[in-house]
């Protein structure tokens, strides 16, 4: 979990494939669900009816077996979603700067809760709401920074103790 842009897909799908697991990304399975992309959504039905669908998907999905799942950003709002997901499942929160993560999506159009005059700003409130509810959800926080997607996937197998799924390779003898 974690703001918009901070990795959770990219990451996510790079962890499954490491260590073997199947890799869901809730807003995949609403976009399927909904029969249309969440910005089309948000225009027609509201943020209130995408939450209520984000909840029942998250509900669903925390209790579905071991899998990488990565929610949208806004999921940690509902205190159902916060309560499921670290109860349910090993939470990883990749923390990103607001700065760092409007460097990332400057350009990117299909995030409506960036599509205003300022995203900047906007990221910074998100940031101030939502890093309290990320931190209170999480089992584990990993800085984004700078490094690249496989050394954060490194890291959250190393931090929780994961295996990878095929074991590298012995070198050879000498």
């Amino acid at each position: 979990m974690g703001l918009p842009g901070s990795g959770k897909s990219t990451v996510g799908r790079q962890l499954a494939r490491r260590v073997d697991l199947r890799f869901i990304d809730t807003d995949h399975v609403l976009e399927h669900r909904m029969g249309c992309s969440i910005r089309e959504f948000f225009e027609r039905e509201g943020e209130p009816a995408f939450r209520d669908m984000e909840e029942s998907v998250i509900d669903e999905l925390s209790l579905g077996g071991d899998c990488v799942l990565s929610t949208g950003g806004g999921a940690v709002l509902r205190p159902s979603n916060r309560r499921h997901l670290h109860e349910r499942t090993t939470t990883v929160y990749l923390h990103s700067a607001p700065e760092e993560v409007f460097r990332r999506l400057r350009h990117d159009l299909n995030r409506p809760l960036l599509q205003v005059a300022d995203p900047l700003l906007r990221l910074k409130e998100l940031y101030v709401l939502r890093d309290p509810l990320y931190r209170e959800t999480a089992h584990l926080v990993i800085e984004t920074g700078r490094p690249s997607v496989a050394s954060l996937v490194t890291s959250i197998m190393q931090s929780l103790k994961l295996e990878p799924a095929t074991p590298p390779a012995a070198p050879p003898p000498a």
